[in-house]
């Protein structure tokens, strides 16, 4: 089938990847593009303003708003103006903690990256890195003509042992930017970690079990130097990527932060079709396949240690960008990380032995970047820990999948489920303690066809249930719960118009949505959290000549977090760039949230003949 007899919509979906090929979902390889990335706008629609537009991402802040609160010390680390970096090193900077903070003890530590630009420009994907290991994992926006000004604050606390060391360690930032004639966006980044101080009724919980911070952090990532960020590729579904590492003999619980981001054939992989239906439509070399389930897989000296479903973050120039100004998408400017407990596993590590830890992604076309940070409890009073593994079960991967289509239109579902139990026994000096880790994941995403191709609905839900035991006998000395959902709904439809014209249009649902809770008896310490974080945006591109020449879109949030650590309720609305209104409260009430129903939203999936 040539590009001129293509369905306008599925058309739309190739054109769009040569346009924006070295955007955040193609740093590396150049391929064909996704019609949920639209190609360049020829101006800024509806341009009014002379000031820059601040574009931010809903969150709770990093430090609640208290008396309290004092004052942090503060320190800029690095100022660089990211023009041609495409391919070329990192930007390095030295980090040492500052002389002028008066104490090595805080309650709390914040980055803090600034930028702002000024011209066209399309998104790129970044990150940052402290020796190795990862900080931040972000999206840049994409700037206007007037310009834009954006900040992404976040929590780094829980790097306390690394941002305190008393060393002069490597500061890595990599944004891979073009700047040429046409792309003439220069992001102006400034650096930055603010250092609170510990008030008097804060309370150090180091030598406990269940240290908020870990002891010692070690880096699963590339080492420098490169000309790319440290981050691993993984390139395809038979992709897989290794880390040797040693660790110390006396550390007593373990845990694996990873971190993920999709790019190119696979930014929008929940919505990448069977490839039985793109074979029969002769789609197979031009459009993303392998179906809409993806999966990171971590393996520990070969076999299955954990895995990662990942929250399908939309970057600011995903779907359609003025969905995205200035609010932009859930996740887009701090993506979350993802942690796997791996204690149980300890007493096949403590050998003072290399092992290796892999990361590869189910069903992966080009491309994804994954790294990942090992924080360490160490044992201050011995120094061999002993251990053993006890039980691991892992349910094999299922996965089902059912096709019914004729031609271009068509109905898709796919279903799966993943179960992965490990249970370990480490002698430390705070006794003989039993670890069970748990992860339990379910996912199911329907998706129609119709209109030749033109039309097509995504109904997914992901689910994940991680749940952690700790045991001295009979007693549980410590339990951590985390039950995630990920609702996602896009509907996007192609309208032919004369003259060459299309509207493109798209409405999108989606959430985050988790309740945690953490307890640690040695500390009498009890962590309870949950929040709802919805956000919907109805958006529509007038397309002349493979150009976006006009356009609208309008974006509503609500965030709601109650926590024992602060309480921040946000209700946000936005059009073309304007805020139409934006609540913010931030006093604790009573009552307590209401988890939305994991499969409501299904019920509203239409289905076609």
């Amino acid at each position: 089938m040539s590009p001129s007899s293509f369905p306008p919509l599925i058309f739309f979906f190739f054109f769009f990847f040569s346009l924006h090929s070295l955007s955040t979902s193609a740093d590396h390889h150049p391929k064909t593009r996704s019609r949920f990335k639209p190609p360049l706008f020829s101006s800024s629609p509806t341009n009014n303003a002379t000031s820059p537009t601040r574009y931010f991402e809903v969150k709770k802040p990093p430090v609640p708003d208290s008396p309290t609160t004092q004052p942090p010390c503060s320190h800029q680390f690095l100022h660089h103006d990211f023009a041609y970096t495409y391919s070329k090193p990192p930007v390095l900077a030295n980090y040492t903690l500052p002389s002028h903070c008066p104490s090595r003890d805080f309650s709390k530590i914040v980055l803090e990256f600034r930028s702002t630009s000024q011209g066209r420009q399309f998104d790129r994907i970044f990150g940052v890195w402290l020796d190795g290991v990862e900080l931040l994992r972000s999206c840049t926006a994409e700037p206007r003509s007037n310009g834009i000004v954006w900040s992404v604050e976040k929590d780094v606390t829980r790097y306390h042992s690394l941002l305190v060391k008393n060393k002069t360690q490597t500061l890595a930032v990599y944004l891979g930017n073009i700047v040429d004639n046409t792309y003439t966006g220069v992001y102006h980044v400034d650096l930055i970690f603010h250092y609170y101080p510990l008030h008097s009724s804060s309370y150090v919980s180091s030598g406990y079990y269940s240290s908020p911070q870990a002891d010692m952090i070690m880096p699963i990532s590339r080492n420098l130097p490169l000309n790319d960020g440290l981050w691993f590729e993984i390139l395809s579904l038979d992709d897989s990527k290794y880390k040797e590492f040693k660790i110390p003999r006396n550390v007593y619980r373990a845990v694996l932060e990873v971190y993920v981001s999709f790019h190119e054939n696979d930014e929008f992989w929940y919505g990448n079709l069977p490839n039985d239906f793109l074979t029969a439509n002769n789609l197979s070399t031009t459009a993303a396949g392998n179906g809409p389930f993806r999966e990171v897989v971590v393996t520990l000296d070969g076999k299955v240690a954990g895995a990662v479903w990942p929250f399908p973050v939309v970057f600011t120039g995903g779907i359609n960008p003025l969905l995205w100004r200035p609010v932009t998408a859930i996740g887009s400017f701090d993506l979350p990380s993802y942690d796997i407990e791996i204690t149980p596993f300890l007493g096949s590590l403590l050998d003072g032995e290399a092992h290796e830890l892999g990361f590869s992604v189910t069903n992966a076309l080009n491309v994804w970047y994954v790294d990942a940070n090992l924080h360490l409890w160490l044992d201050h009073e011995k120094e061999i820990v002993e251990g053993k593994v006890l039980e691991v079960s892992r349910s094999s991967l299922e996965i089902t999948s059912v096709s019914d289509f004729k031609g271009l239109n068509g109905n898709f579902t796919t279903e799966a489920k993943r179960l992965i139990s490990l249970t370990g026994l480490v002698k430390s000096s705070h006794g003989d303690i039993v670890t069970t880790s748990h992860q339990e994941f379910r996912y199911v995403n329907k998706m129609v066809l119709g209109k030749d191709g033109n039309m097509q609905i995504i109904d997914q839900l992901i689910q994940g249930d991680d749940r952690v035991h700790a045991k001295k006998g009979s007693r549980q000395i410590y339990s951590a719960k985390s039950i995630k959902s990920f609702p996602f709904y896009l509907y996007s439809d192609s309208l032919e118009k004369q003259n060459n014209t299309s509207l493109e249009v798209a409405n999108v649902t989606m959430g985050f949505n988790e309740e945690r809770s953490e307890s640690d008896n040695g500390l009498m310490r009890t962590f309870k959290s949950k929040l709802e974080n919805k956000q919907e945006g109805q958006g529509v591109m007038v397309v002349k000549n493979n150009l976006v020449v006009n356009g609208y879109g309008g974006t509503q949030q609500v965030y709601n977090y109650v926590g024992s650590d602060q309480c921040y309720f946000r209700n946000v609305s936005s059009f073309n760039y304007d805020i139409l209104y934006d609540e913010v409260e931030t006093v604790c009430k009573k009552k307590t949230l209401k988890m939305l129903p994991w499969l409501e939203h299904l019920t509203r999936l239409p289905l076609l003949a």
